[in-house]
């Protein structure tokens, strides 16, 4: 058999087995062939040959590049090599179903384990894995109103907001800015204990590859406050939305709340906080409530890279940093989680700024300073950056 017959070949099962990845090698080997068949025989047969080599060592880089960027290969889906990873995150991005790559003991601590379901979900009850029992959670408001949650989280009455503005750089949401008669009649203050809500029923689904590292439930006079701390373990970077729904002992709906996190990173550790106003609850708590969490892919650029944010206690106050390291302007939502002890007694959403409404200038940093409305003694604070457009 003529070489140029044999580097042809070579180069076909090359560019096929590097559609699983493996195949840059016999890839490599063509290619060097090929360009010796050139050098002895120029013609559109040994051409034809080194392109379909060239190709086959292409398509393993850009599926790598895809998968890891510029970096070395790193774990993102336990159970998963590095070939596999790829192969996993390509051709899942093409909508193909490769859930069969996990092997089934890492899917189970992935998830928190449950069984697979069809819809890509599963389910926990007070936080712990469970079958789908057949409960049905309501999607209508989350559909409804997916676009517009953000605001409908953060929204307080002219009376009821306590945020009071220090410099034009920051905001400052003090206690303080309450007069003493109000702090009284609501029992607020940094000496108060705030109260023990954390074993409030409770019953969600989640996207596979979404796990819970801690749940909680709070309340002050005005509002009651479910909140999830998730990690991000699909394997791509996501937009996350969540529906929070209040039910009385009669499984009756009370009041629905709505939140979306614009882009999280893969392997990345967010939180979803719900918000019931206590006038829709008749000035009491829900005797549970339900979550459902779904993901899609995120409509912003991702900047969380490129943003550093640290925060830290001053005196009786949190205060978040932000530094835009990029040259875009940067949207930081922040999520500060004040604990006293184990016991979470509030959860402040912050948004660093110096620019525009609500972003952070390319090259530059921004803080803003609250308070709890109890006594704490630690903090937590979680992010998320993505470019801000339009804002």
């Amino acid at each position: 058999m003529h070489i140029t017959t044999i580097a042809l070949i070579i180069s076909i099962l090359g560019l096929i087995s590097s559609f699983f990845v493996v195949g840059i090698i016999p890839s490599i080997m063509a290619f060097i062939l090929n360009i010796l068949c050139i050098r002895e025989e120029k013609s559109i047969r040994t051409v034809r040959a080194l392109a379909i080599s060239f190709a086959g060592i292409l398509l393993p880089i850009v599926m790598y590049l895809n998968s890891f960027g510029l970096s070395f290969p790193y774990e993102k889906l336990k159970g998963l090599n590095a070939i596999s990873q790829i192969m996993y995150d390509n051709y899942g991005r093409l909508g193909l179903d490769v859930s069969f790559m996990v092997p089934n003991e890492a899917a189970s601590e992935n998830t928190e384990l449950v069984s697979e379901n069809p819809d890509g979900m599963y389910y926990v009850s007070d936080g712990v894995v469970v079958d789908d029992d057949g409960m049905h959670l309501d999607e209508k408001a989350l559909n409804n109103n997916a676009e517009e949650n953000s605001d409908m989280a953060a929204s307080t009455s002219t009376a009821d907001a306590i945020a009071l503005e220090i410099d034009p750089n920051s905001i400052f949401e003090s206690i303080d800015s309450l007069d003493e008669s109000a702090k009284a009649e609501n029992d607020y203050g940094s000496d108060k204990k705030g109260a023990s809500d954390d074993d409030m029923p409770s019953y969600g689904g989640l996207p596979l590859g979404v796990r819970i590292l801690g749940q909680y439930f709070r309340e002050d006079y005005h509002n009651c406050n479910p909140i999830l701390v998730l990690k991000n373990e699909t394997g791509n970077d996501c937009r996350f939305e969540c529906l929070f729904t209040a039910r009385d002992g009669d499984g009756n709906e009370l009041a629905t709340s709505n939140k979306t996190v614009e882009v999280v990173s893969q392997g990345e550790t967010f939180v979803l906080e719900g918000r019931f106003d206590k006038r829709l609850l008749n000035g009491t708590l829900p005797s549970m409530y339900e979550f459902l969490v779904t993901k899609r892919d995120p409509y912003e650029g991702n900047l969380y890279d490129g943003v550093s944010v640290f925060g830290e206690i001053v005196e009786n106050s949190a205060v978040v940093t932000a530094q835009n390291t990029t040259k875009k302007r940067a949207k930081v939502d922040a999520y500060v989680l004040f604990f006293d002890g184990e016991e979470l007694v509030d959860c402040i959403w912050m948004i660093p700024k110096n620019g525009g409404e609500v972003t952070i200038d390319p090259g530059s940093s921004a803080y803003i300073r609250g308070d709890a409305y109890y006594k704490f003694d630690r903090i937590e604070t979680y992010y998320t950056a993505y470019e801000a457009v339009g804002e």
